[in-house]
């Protein structure tokens, strides 16, 4: 029985795009025997609703194996790869190159204390000649 979709699905457009980027199943270990549309499901769902992994809905794949394959994706670059190919069709989409020719960084425009460290333990009081005093 097919589930109800939840906003944060993917559309078939959207899988289409990604769907050839998964790795395949390791190989030599127990055959893949979940949908990978679904783990990605159950990602954008977590992502989309903000929520912790233990309040998947359980309709989605278990939240171990989800996490098994999230974690997965972030250490062996998946996550960068589909990133890269999805900015660079919106790039080409927009008209421009496909790959970013500068980059703009900002720093923090709120000017903070120009001493360093707490200002009682680096001032002298007013009309002290000791300058080890305590206070």
């Amino acid at each position: 029985m097919a589930r109800k979709p939840y906003l944060s699905d993917s559309s078939d457009e959207e899988w289409e795009q990604i769907e050839d980027l998964i790795p395949p199943a390791k190989k030599g270990g127990h055959p893949r025997t979940v949908s990978m549309r679904e783990v990605f499901n159950a990602i954008f769902y977590l992502n989309r609703s903000d929520c912790g992994w233990h309040h998947l809905p359980h309709d989605l794949p278990p939240k171990s194996t989800v996490y098994d394959y999230f974690s997965r994706f972030r250490d062996d670059g998946t996550w960068e790869k589909i990133n890269q190919l999805l900015r660079q069709r919106d790039r080409v989409q927009e008209g421009r190159c496909s790959t970013p020719s500068a980059a703009s960084l900002d720093t923090q425009s709120v000017k903070t204390t120009e001493k360093r460290g707490p200002a009682v333990a680096s001032t002298r009081e007013k009309g002290s000649k000791d300058a080890n005093a305590t206070y």
